[in-house]
């Protein structure tokens, strides 16, 4: 894979973190986002990103990234698409405002960031985008309306701009992780060795992006092998 210069939205932490540090590592020049300011100083401290702190739901925050994506970069090769967060309910006692404010960054924040970026890359003839969908938008579940409504939306639409974008030479990928340990949702001590770690959906997706130009992999689900292992 040449050089390339990335945009992840959500990099402060988790699986956006990791690929921050794994583009580093490979030689990529990185702008990153995220809402909380000391997470996003430690992530640029330790990879040498360039870390903004925006909120993928407020169409300002999104200008302001890519146009920070310009004037140090000079442009964007690689969106990735991993701010989100998850409200859960049963039907029956589910907070709608709620589920609207996810949306606000799970879905409208994505095609949002997206929309602004995609003339970018038609000008320059080619790109990637990575959207960071869930296995939970693959199948329902119990108090899943909300959170797995808005990852199914996401792999909807990724279907959509594949079919409008390969003909400019842009490539978009939906990645479905299944658990990860992150302290997403504010879930923590979770240490199991044998389920997946942010670091194995970053490798996925940096081995989707090391593909040859004229490859697509359209869609690819992430499930840890054996995560009932006692160890």
């Amino acid at each position: 894979m040449q050089t390339s210069r990335f945009l992840v939205t959500g990099g402060s932490q988790g699986i956006g973190a990791a690929i921050v540090a794994l583009a580093r590592t490979a030689g990529h020049e990185v702008v990153f986002t995220g809402r909380n300011e000391q997470l996003i100083e430690k992530v640029a401290q330790e990879t040498g990103a360039h870390g903004l702190r925006a909120d993928v739901s407020v169409g300002d925050d999104n200008a302001r990234a890519v146009d920070a994506c310009r004037e140090r970069m000079g442009g964007i090769d690689v969106l990735i698409n991993n701010a989100g967060y998850a409200y859960r309910a049963e039907i029956g006692n589910l907070d709608v405002d709620a589920m609207r404010r996810m949306f606000d960054t799970n879905v409208f924040g994505l095609v949002d960031i997206t929309n602004r970026v995609v003339p970018l890359m038609k000008s320059q003839g080619l790109g990637d985008i990575v959207n960071i969908a869930s296995t939970s938008g693959m199948k329902g579940a119990a108090t899943g309306t909300p959170y797995g409504a808005s990852k199914w939306a996401v792999r909807g639409i990724s279907q959509c701009w594949q079919a409008e974008l390969r003909p400019h030479g842009i490539r978009v990928t939906c990645v479905c992780p299944s658990e990860v340990q992150t302290n997403f949702g504010g879930n923590v001590g979770r240490n199991n060795p044998n389920k997946l770690y942010a670091e194995d959906i970053g490798e996925t997706i940096m081995a989707a992006l090391t593909m040859p130009r004229r490859a697509l992999w359209p869609e690819l689900a992430v499930f840890a092998n054996n995560p009932w292992k006692e160890d």
